[in-house]
């Protein structure tokens, strides 16, 4: 938690089974506490682990303020609802709100209501939205709205748009993916994501660069050679043209689309500096990064990463780098 440290927002992706066997750790060292509160703290660091190997278990985040509530922890149970609000991309101005305020009493009851609006659970948020067009309207709007670079919360509304996907609504799975992806650009899951929707649509050049994101930013994805493995197998098959890798300019042109979503509206608007004034290969790379802009810089990298700049590599695996942090 932010309190100490100990749950890292680096997590890429839920591990269940490990998830499971620390909360069962936690409940263990709750039955077998005394009068005088020992074995809380055991309990308490389990809890932790519970919640760092699977943070979309609602589970693992109740039993964890159960034991803030025992250990009568008013900041600890503070810092486990803002961290659980930063999964689920809520304002972090929510919680100034708690600030210096006693909210041992109150506590597992935010964190149920807080469940019941918004479930982790992907498929029981989809039960709650899916068949409801106005509710789908309004998700659509509040995700364009939502800081979703926290990756937890970049996981959980990826998985919650697959959920989207399947159901139909593919054009909103679209466009709200490409929202996620220009805030948290290493999200494999979701760059391989998008390129099944573009290859079903039969856009491969969109397909085949989905998938090379997603090789670039995890490099034991398999998807982009399985991707080329099937459009020769479709080429052998027939008369067609064979299908040829995008071309440069086409993936320049991809990657400042996404990088253009990552600024804010005003932004792109006005550009304060002149990129004409930019002096030296990387400078406006390293603007960005002093200014704390690190996913405008990534996209920039990549794309000239892709058309054959000397050293935009390195600098596409420094800020994959920085991102993780």
């Amino acid at each position: 938690m932010r309190d100490d440290g100990v749950l890292s927002k680096t997590l890429q992706h839920p591990r269940r089974s490990l998830g499971n066997r620390y909360r069962s750790q936690a409940e263990k060292f709750l039955r077998i506490k005394d009068d005088n509160g020992n074995n809380l703290s055991w309990a308490e660091q389990s809890a932790k682990q519970s919640v760092l190997y699977d943070f979309t278990n609602e589970e693992n985040w109740k039993i964890l303020i159960k034991i803030k509530v025992l250990r009568v922890d008013s900041e600890g149970a503070r810092a486990v609802l803002a961290d659980l609000f930063s999964v689920l991309g809520r304002d972090p101005e929510l919680m100034m709100q708690l600030a210096n305020q006693d909210i041992i009493g109150t506590c597992e009851g935010l964190l149920t209501a807080a469940f019941s609006t918004d479930p982790l659970d992907p498929d029981m948020w989809w039960k709650k939205i899916g068949e409801e067009p106005e509710e789908m309207e309004a998700f659509s709007e509040r995700l364009k709205g939502l800081d979703v670079s926290d990756q937890r919360a970049n996981v959980l509304f990826s998985r919650r748009l697959e959920r989207v996907r399947s159901g139909g609504f593919e054009d909103i799975f679209l466009e709200l993916t490409r929202v996620l992806l220009s805030q948290r650009p290493i999200n494999h899951e979701a760059w391989e994501g998008l390129g099944v929707v573009y290859e079903r649509r039969e856009q491969y050049d969109e397909a085949w660069l989905c998938y090379d994101q997603a090789e670039s930013v995890f490099p034991d994805s398999t998807a982009r050679e399985r991707f080329k493995q099937r459009m020769e197998a479709m080429v052998r098959g027939s008369d067609g043209v064979p299908w040829r890798v995008p071309s440069i300019s086409d993936r320049a042109t991809f990657l400042d689309r996404l990088g253009s979503l990552s600024k804010p509206k005003q932004e792109i608007e006005i550009e304060i500096i002149d990129e004409m004034q930019e002096l030296g290969t990387f400078s406006k790379i390293d603007r960005l990064r002093r200014e704390g802009k690190i996913t405008e810089a990534f996209f920039l990298a990549r794309r000239m990463a892709a058309e054959g700049t000397e050293g935009a590599t390195e600098k596409v695996a420094e800020l994959l780098q920085e991102m993780e942090k």
